[in-house]
């Protein structure tokens, strides 16, 4: 069964925790994270993408990234910008984007629940990611971003949590440059600790929804600190890492749509006609609305300032489970076979474009440095959860979850203050 423990975050004070909220460090180029954090010397992107305050020639993998990484978290510590809670708490945060809302807890879990399989994962990680979080949350002596996590609805879960927020004021009360409401609520008071650490430990299981590489680097981190520390305590913060826990029910989950460069020797009209053999395809008139796919197994293309619909015909869609995926049945009818992209991972070939970005993203990519655009139906949570539960993996880059848990909110130190 799943556990959560709470635990004293290291948080921003209210007067500098709008300015020091940011996106998650893997949603941005190094460019990128340099524009969002110009001018704001608390913004948290300071921290997790540190290279940023270092010369362009200094490489993102660099050990003076990491240095820096800690050196800039002990500024933020050492100007007050950051304060740790005076004992242990669960957190209730809160995001509204256009109307919707996902409530969840914040707290730690056990890495041991990550290593034996009680907290799943559907996606690899790849080597040299999950090598920079380890030497990131090292240096750092803190997991600095939490991963996100989904579980089954038990019941009382989300009331509980939807009681205490009606009954007590936020901490912040943030909006985002996206527009997306970030709450955050302290549960500071030892019955309802109690009640909600009974409740996670009905449930079966966690799932990651997003932070892979987070999760196996904060396991190895805390392996690496058993070795080192043989004496250790069970209670040893090493020994957990900081997640959000949502029921599935919260949680919106979008496409994550492809783009390519070339088609590999087809004229348009060529590859129109290779791809009939697979898919019913209609042109989509403008008048017709949006050319979002609208069900499992549709498609939808842009090309040559056109968007086609592409249904897949019944002879080509799997049984199993996996390879009957939207992003399974493109790679294996399309990608490759036609547009000879065999390892999406590391064609230069192939972009991937999250759903937040809309349709309107596709199209410019096609205009700017690509050639064809496809648009899929997003994976369905019911299948992520079956798939993880039989310890399959999804290919890369098959879920795009909305909106993105706010970074800088909160951080759990492997040494507090509390236990020095």
């Amino acid at each position: 069964m799943a556990s959560v423990r709470p635990f004293a975050a290291v948080r921003p004070i209210p007067e500098r925790a709008g300015e020091m909220l940011s996106l998650p460090y893997d949603v941005m180029d190094r460019r990128e994270a340099a524009c969002m954090a110009a001018d704001k010397p608390a913004s948290f992107l300071h921290i997790t993408r540190s290279e940023i305050n270092l010369p362009d020639t200094v490489g993102p993998y660099d050990n003076e990234v990491y240095k820096r990484a800690r050196s800039n978290l002990d500024h933020f510590l050492e100007n007050g910008w950051l304060i740790e809670d005076p004992r242990p708490c669960y957190y209730i945060y809160r995001q509204i984007m256009n109307g919707r809302r996902q409530t969840g807890l914040v707290g730690c879990v056990p890495i041991d629940s990550y290593l034996d399989g009680t907290i799943k994962q559907h996606e690899l990680t790849r080597r040299e990611k999950e090598a920079d979080r380890i030497r990131h949350f090292d240096a750092c002596d803190a997991h600095t971003e939490p991963v996100f996590l989904t579980f089954r609805e038990v019941p009382g879960f989300t009331q509980t949590l939807e009681d205490w927020a009606d009954r007590h004021e936020p901490v912040y009360r943030l909006t985002d440059p996206n527009k997306v409401d970030h709450i955050l609520w302290v549960v500071d008071q030892e019955e309802m600790i109690e009640r909600l650490t009974s409740l996670v430990a009905t449930v079966p299981a966690l799932y990651i929804a997003d932070g892979h590489h987070r999760s196996a680097s904060a396991a190895h981190i805390g392996e690496q600190r058993r070795q080192e520390q043989p004496a250790f305590s069970d209670a040893a913060e090493f020994n957990f890492f900081m997640a959000v826990l949502f029921p599935e029910q919260e949680l919106y989950l979008m496409a994550y749509n492809r783009v390519v460069s070339g088609l590999n020797g087809f004229s348009e009209s060529e590859f129109l006609d290779a791809l009939q053999s697979r898919f019913d395809i209609e042109k989509i008139e403008e008048k017709n609305g949006p050319a979002k796919p609208d069900r499992k197994h549709v498609f939808t293309m842009y090309l040559r300032d056109c968007w086609y619909r592409l249904t897949a015909k019944p002879d080509i869609i799997p049984d199993d489970l996996i390879a009957g995926l939207d992003v399974c049945i493109l790679q294996d009818q399309v990608l490759a076979p036609l547009l000879g992209i065999t390892d999406p991972r590391t064609d230069q070939r192939i972009d991937f474009i999250g759903g937040i970005r809309g349709l309107e993203e596709l199209e410019r990519r096609v205009h700017d440095d690509m050639t064809v655009a496809f648009a899929l139906y997003p994976v369905q949570i019911p299948d992520l959860m079956t798939i993880s539960d039989e310890n399959r993996i999804m290919p890369p880059k098959s879920t795009w979850f909305e909106p993105k848990l706010g970074s800088g909110l909160f951080i759990h130190r492997f040494t507090s203050d509390l236990s020095e």
